[in-house]
């Protein structure tokens, strides 16, 4: 299963005020009437995302480009947001003594 695959399979399942839309398909190629939906909820570029109220008429507008978007509900985003800190946090440095341990202990 690819990354894309993958970041799609994890659809909001649970009922949510607010969802996160996120481009990850290129906008280039794609039918005139799909550009025009994704403008009016303001997706330009991809990687992109935008939170968008959980209102029918949103629904329908993602229904049409469902190819091109991967919807979240908020948890859904903090949590993938919060591992991706976790991924990139700073670990502790890594500290190597290069002297033996009896040269270090009978010098003093």
């Amino acid at each position: 299963m690819n990354a894309f695959k993958a970041f799609k399979a994890s659809v909001p399942i649970a009922w949510s005020p607010n969802l996160y839309i996120t481009l990850v398909r290129g906008i280039p190629g794609t039918r005139r009437l799909h550009r025009r939906t994704l403008e009016a909820l303001r997706l330009r570029k991809c990687n992109r995302t935008v939170m968008r109220w959980n209102t029918p008429t949103v629904r329908g507008m993602l229904q049409q480009v469902k190819r091109l978007v991967v919807i979240e509900t908020e948890e859904m985003y903090k949590a993938r947001k919060q591992n991706l800190e976790n991924h990139r946090a700073l670990r502790p440095p890594l500290v190597i003594n290069h002297l033996p341990a009896s040269a270090s202990g009978s010098s003093s």
